[in-house]
């Protein structure tokens, strides 16, 4: 009986001794859960964007600032990883297609460079990027060469992985440019080249694309993102431009049917990569599409579908798989699935955030 109490004695240190030493740790090594991704907001006030995101809601300090925000670590789930880009840096950007590379990611990758931006002193046309700086079309160009560079050398010899890397801006703040319609030419222009460099240096696991960040909100007129279409689409190309946007309230809530639908597949290279962090976005590009079918006879283009989920933030929208589920849903219920795409299409999904450098 002695001994029994004896081991029952110290099974109880241990116990106690294990739960001392998880609290130590969760007191000194636990990482602070970081918040949702920061873009852009109209209102130019900062503002705490949810998840829930049922109107054109984002962060931002000013007009040209984006907050700063670091994911080093962490993890997507399901998805390839896009960023909004703080630099420009041969060095940095070239390292994160290396990283990119190792994992051996495949899908749509869209590197954000920020809002569009004109410095006549500074090379002309360009953006701003996410850490406030200037940067010019040259200098997103070699970005982007630096990128696709890192991801094919460090990608493993028998790796079949593929990538699609789009030139990535937005369509906030546009009227601060000279013109969106010389901006979209000269966006085209430098994505052809890009897929030049491309084919020229052999890295054919990777294809050149562009991208826009397109939010109604953010130009209710419409007419400037138009024009930056309209310029992107000025020569027959053929590259394709991805409109990560939202519809902020839906079809009429501030674009009418026709706008909305030129920038989801009306105009020839526009692709439909919809954010879908809560369902009533989901609800909102399934309307899209089932109204599009029925005015124009033509679906929406959509591509796949772009999330914000970090494994170390909670509170930042649906993961990969159930944006993609409740997407197809939604598809589903509004009977347009079989005049959109095929569902497999919508298993590409890209997460994006905060590049840490």
């Amino acid at each position: 009986m002695e001994h029994l109490r004896h081991a029952a004695a110290l099974v109880a240190v241990a116990i106690l001794g294990a739960v001392a030493t998880i609290f130590m740790l969760s007191g000194t090594a636990s990482p602070a859960p970081l918040r949702a991704v920061a873009k852009p907001s109209p209102s130019r006030v900062h503002v705490e964007r949810t998840a829930a995101k049922l109107a054109a809601v984002r962060v931002r300090s000013h007009a040209k600032k984006h907050p700063k925000l670091s994911v080093a670590g962490a993890k997507p789930i399901g998805a390839s990883p896009s960023l909004y880009e703080r630099t420009t840096s041969i060095k940095a950007l070239r390292a994160q297609g290396c990283a990119a590379g190792r994992k051996e990611t495949t899908g749509l990758v869209v590197l954000d460079f920020g809002k569009l931006e004109f410095r006549a002193n500074r090379g002309g046309y360009g953006t701003i990027t996410f850490a406030d700086r200037f940067a010019s079309n040259r200098a997103i160009s070699w970005a982007m060469k630096s990128y696709a560079r890192g991801y094919s050398r460090c990608l493993p010899p028998a790796s079949t992985a593929h990538i699609t890397l789009a030139r990535g801006t937005s369509n906030y703040a546009q009227d601060t440019i000279p013109s969106t319609l010389t901006a979209g030419r000269l966006w085209a222009g430098a994505t052809v080249a890009f897929g030049n460099y491309l084919k020229r240096h052999h890295f054919d696991r990777v294809t050149a694309a562009a991208a826009d960040d397109v939010e109604p909100a953010w130009d209710r007129g419409f007419k400037l993102t138009y024009d930056f279409f309209r310029g992107y689409a000025h020569a027959d190309h053929g590259y394709l431009l991805y409109n990560y946007g939202s519809l902020d309230g839906g079809v009429g809530g501030i674009w009418k049917l026709r706008q909305a639908y030129y920038v989801a597949g009306g105009m020839q290279e526009a692709r439909a990569v919809p954010e879908i962090y809560n369902h009533e976005m989901a609800q909102q590009w399934a309307t899209l599409a089932r109204l599009s079918y029925a005015r124009y006879g033509k679906p929406i283009k959509l591509a796949g579908l772009m999330t914000q989920h970090w494994t170390s933030c909670s509170g930042c929208g649906y993961t990969a798989p159930k944006a993609r589920h409740e997407l197809v849903s939604e598809l589903k219920k509004v009977k347009v699935m079989r005049h959109t795409v095929p569902t497999r299409t919508l298993a590409s999904v890209t997460n994006i955030g905060s590049a840490s450098s």
